[in-house]
């Protein structure tokens, strides 16, 4: 559980050997079975008139604690890097820290009224990748992805949930 996670962390030695071990993934290009296990539990939702729909149920996944740390501090790493090394177009805020909403909003009005000028007619998609993850086609992202999936393509490989 986190609480025990959190009091452990507070070892310097401990820290320092979760640190080695999202290093080691990241060189190895290689995320461990043991953290690509998850458990997944379905909950119906309240006041559905009938539940023979597969949206009158929210499934939550549950993924290893130590697994999820150790992908926080490989994010923390990849974002840091990413924004030093001016590796993201200034328009590109989604998931990063000191970004908020108000940012990626101020950003799209400015891309729409940009267009306007041009006389453009201006279009917006946007989805969360986060909400389906556990459907998500892995093969297909990681095509998209190109050249920089080798850790992430391992990640995403042969994952599995145990359903409850």
């Amino acid at each position: 559980m986190w609480h025990h996670l959190k009091s452990i962390l507070k070892q310097d030695i401990c820290l320092n050997n979760i640190i080695n071990i999202a290093d080691t993934c990241i060189n190895l290009r290689h995320w461990l079975s043991y953290f690509k296990c998850s458990s997944t539990v379905v909950i119906s939702k309240s006041n559905k008139l009938a539940y023979d729909q597969p949206k009158s149920f929210h499934p939550i996944v549950f993924l290893n604690t130590l697994g999820k740390l150790i992908e926080k501090v490989i994010a923390e790493r990849l974002q840091f890097l990413i924004i030093k090394n001016n590796f993201i177009h200034p328009s590109e805020l989604s998931g990063l820290k000191f970004k908020s909403t108000t940012d990626a909003g101020v950003t799209l009005t400015h891309i729409i009224r940009s267009g306007w000028v041009k006389n453009k007619t201006t279009s917006t998609l946007a989805f969360n990748i986060a909400q389906f993850f556990p459907f998500l086609n892995r093969h297909l992202l990681t095509l998209i992805l190109g050249k920089v999936v080798f850790f992430f393509a391992d990640y995403l490989i042969k994952r599995k949930t145990n359903y409850t």
